[in-house]
Formats: C-alpha cells, structure tokens, sequence
C-alpha cells in the first residue's frame, strides 16, 4: 500500500478517514466555498429559530434530562457558555496532539455536512487553532461516547482551558494569541453543538484505521521472514489449495506471502523436512485474512459515520422553512461494535505473532540455538523479549473485551443506553500499539535467526531484512535490547515494510 503524502486537505463534502488520519499528521486544512455556505445557510435557519421561539433542544432548552426546560432568550448565549464548562470533565493524563487533531479534523467534517447550525466563524477558528499546530489539551478519560473531549477542544475557542503551542502548554487565551483569533462569544445551540455528535470516536477511529492498515501489511511481510528462518513448507500457501476457501482476503495474504518467499534457498534446503507446520505459521493467510476483512468492515463504518450528521438536534429547511429535529444521531453504535471487532481482530494477529517468537526462540522446534543467542549460557539473547511479547498479548487480551456492551445509565435515565464508541476507539489504539511492539520483536528475532541460515533469503524477505538492519544491527546482549525493540516497534509504526 502506497505511503500517504501529507498534502493541503480541502472539505468540500466531508473528509474521508484517510484525509481526518493526513490532517491529524499535520496536513493543513480548508473548507471550500459549497461547505463554507451549507455551513451559513444552517446558522441562518438556527437565527429564525431563536427569533420565532421555535421549542428546539440545546437552542432554547436545557440539555440532557433538563431537555423540558426552556431558556429564554437573554439566556441562551449563556447556556452555550456554560455547557463547555460543566462537560469540561476530562480526566487523566492527556491524548496525544495526533489523536487530539483527529478528533478537530472529524468535527469540522461534522459542521461541514451543513446541518449543525454553528457560525462560519466557529469552524474557521478550529480550522485555524489546525494550520496553528495550536493543539488543545484535552484529558483522555471520562467520555462514554462524547461531549467532554470535545468541551475541553471548545473550551479553548472562548480562551479558557489549556493548549500546546509548540513544546509549551499554555492557557486558552494565550493558544487563541498565537493563533491570531480572539475569543468567541457563543451563540445559540453553538455550545451544544461543540460538544455534540461523534467526531471524538470517528477522529480516533480514523487513526486506528490508518496504523492497522499499516500493521496488517507488516504482519505478513514478517510472518514471511519468519516462514523462511524456520525453513517451512510453502505449501500451505499454494494458489489451488488456498482457492478452495471463499475469502478474498485469504489470498490476498497467501499471494503476499508467496510473493516474499519466491526464490528462497533456504526454503528450497528446507523440502521434504516437515509435513505442515505448526498453526501459527501454517494458518497466517487465514487469521490474518479475517483481520483484514475486519478492518474493511470498520473502515466501512467509519466511512459513513463522516458521511453522516452526529447532531442532536439536526438542523434542516431554510429560514423561510425552518426544521430541527431531535434525534439520536450522536449515539454512535456501529463504530463502538466495528471498533471492538477491529481490536479483537488485531489482538488475534499480535498474539499469532508471539507464538512464532516463540517457535523462533525455542530449540527443541527452531533448529536454530537457543534463544537465539550465538553463545547461549553466556548469552540470553532472545529469552527475555519473549516474556515482554507474551505480556503485551496478554494485556491486549483483557482490552479486547468489548466496550460497546458497558452500557451505563447517565442523565437521570434520560440517556438510559450508552454505546461507548469514543473508549472502544481508544481501547483500539491501545491494542495496535501493543501490537506494533510484538511485531516489533518478531522482527528482531526473525532477523537475529537468519544470521545462522546460510542458504540464502528471497528477494522479498531480504528487503525486509535489510529494512531493519539499517537501523538495528545484529544483536550479541552488547546492549538493553528494549532499545532495539523500541527501533523495531517505531519502524512499523512510521514506514511501510520494503
């Protein structure tokens, strides 16, 4: 898959999860002329409401189980004020400016879609605080679906909060300063809709797209350079035996790995040893196939969820027509169930991953010395760095319980069912960094065991070798390893697999 570029991204519609993933690495941000209108066009039917006295929830009544109570006019600017206050309720420590851009990036998708009713002048600042690199700072934890991270984004436009502007965190006052904004005076329903609707979850799901995507490719690339230091029997990936399973994703693993182990002469020293092999090498087109019919799922999901409008009320007609209508578009179930699904999925490769270290480290089945270490007994070369991928794989194993089935009872029973897309998001994230670094140790330990095979590596599984040894030479317990698997971890994490 071709590396992205990071390049100006126009909204002219909407963005697409690659485009929220390129902004959040620092790609600059505009909206073109037909979303700057779709956006004016919903304020003005916003202005009829407040003028007609048009019952509209969070435009002129309370929020949540204060829904019945209506806000009279000379108030209504202060309730957008002080829901940015009171759903200020983040807690921890903070996302990181990625992540944190994400989710701005996927809000101003939201307002783009022309039916939240905020000013022109409120998704600009945000656009602004972007090509800024003017990040809010925005506590990980308290959210069950959304609202307080974006508050603490809001929080800034009105010059409170805190934000990062280069390697300094400084007040919501001073970040608006660098930006060269004032702060906002709120209007009607402005408030709600900063904190509204689902850019939280589909901002950091957008991330968990764009590294799993990422992780999958790696995974078969090193799944192969570990097929090959094992000297396995190819001929479990072979086109007619694969073709008798439906799954397009199946071949396309099988085919990738075919691709990497063509020409092998340490495959070809290796024929007649082994019958099959053990699962973990055997089964890679399979698991790894079904995680990437999961992430086509998920992206799939996240897809549309920024396609569709995540307000609650939605604002439609024109001023001469005006519409809101109160619905449930914030609640976002089927990114909390892709996302769950996506990590599950991802945690299953990783855990794959360990069990070959494990082939790898061990004798009694590799071939190869013990731990990999060219002096065992002196040395414990590789001993210890399976323990750390057997940790990861277990931890990924308790994030993997789905978040989306918490539930949770918030508001005085007014919101009776919560379907936690923005943790579910998160959990992700935590799973595919978990992942990245026990891929990362299998590269290690793939590579350390092509030091002691003399037959000759593919093309394809050379690369790959060659790929890691620029940055990390061969490993002789001349060093704490975890800064290797650091290297390797943040290899996978910012390139793509040679």
């Amino acid at each position: 898959m071709a590396e992205d570029t990071k390049t100006d991204i126009v909204v002219d519609t909407h963005l697409g999860w690659r485009d929220v993933a390129a902004v959040a690495e620092g790609a600059r941000l505009s909206l073109s002329g037909a979303s700057k209108r779709r956006i004016a066009d919903a304020r003005a039917v916003v202005e009829t409401i407040v003028d007609r006295g048009i019952r509209a929830y969070g435009v002129n009544t309370g929020v949540g189980a204060l829904c019945d109570v209506v806000v009279d006019r000379p108030l209504q600017r202060q309730l957008s004020h002080n829901i940015l206050m009171s759903h200020a309720t983040g807690i921890g420590a903070p996302l990181g400016v990625v992540e944190t851009r994400a989710i701005m990036a996927a809000a101003v998708s939201n307002y783009a879609l022309g039916h939240s009713g905020v000013r022109l002048e409120v998704v600009d600042a945000l656009v602004r605080l972007l090509n800024a690199d003017v990040t809010p700072i925005v506590p990980a934890k308290g959210s069950v679906g959304y609202l307080s991270h974006m508050a603490h984004i809001a929080l800034v436009l009105i010059g409170a909060g805190r934000a990062r502007v280069g390697d300094k965190t400084v007040t919501g006052g001073e970040a608006l300063t660098a930006a060269g904004l004032a702060p906002l005076e709120l209007g009607a329903k402005e408030g709600l809709s900063l904190v509204n609707g689902v850019p939280c979850a589909s901002g950091l799901a957008s991330l968990a797209l764009k590294r799993s995507e990422r992780v999958l490719d790696w995974a078969d690339a090193i799944a192969a350079l570990t097929i090959e230091a094992l000297m396995g029997n190819p001929a479990a990936f072979d086109p007619i035996a694969l073709s008798l399973r439906v799954s397009p994703s199946l071949q396309i693993v099988g085919a990738a790995l075919r691709d990497r182990l063509a020409g092998s002469g340490i495959i070809a020293a290796g024929t007649g040893r082994k019958t099959q092999d053990a699962l973990s090498l055997r089964a890679v087109p399979h698991v790894h196939g079904a995680a990437r019919d999961a992430f086509d799922v998920a992206a799939g999901v996240v897809s549309n969820e920024l396609a569709s409008v995540s307000d609650n009320p939605a604002i439609v007609g024109t001023p001469d027509m005006p519409g809101v209508h109160s619905e449930a578009h914030a609640v976002g179930a089927a990114m909390g169930l892709a996302l769950d699904h996506l990590a599950i999925a991802l945690a299953e490769v990783a855990a794959m991953a360990e069990r070959r270290v494990d082939r790898l480290v061990n004798p009694l089945v590799s071939g190869l010395p013990a731990f990999l270490a060219a002096d065992s007994g002196v040395n414990s070369g590789f001993m210890i760095a399976q323990y750390a991928a057997v940790s990861l794989v277990n931890e990924n194993r308790r994030l993997s319980l789905p978040a989306s089935l918490d539930g949770g009872i918030t508001s005085a029973l007014q919101e009776d069912h919560l379907s936690h897309a923005t943790p579910a998001s998160l959990k992700a994230l935590a799973v595919i960094e978990n992942a990245e670094a026990i891929l990362g140790i299998e590269l290690l330990a793939a590579a350390q065991a092509h030091e002691f095979r003399h037959d000759g590596r593919a093309a394809g599984t050379d690369r790959l070798y060659r790929q890691l040894r620029h940055v990390v030479s061969v490993y002789t317990d001349d060093r704490p390893l975890a800064d290797d698997m650091a290297l390797a971890a943040d290899l996978i994490r910012t390139e793509l697999p040679a």
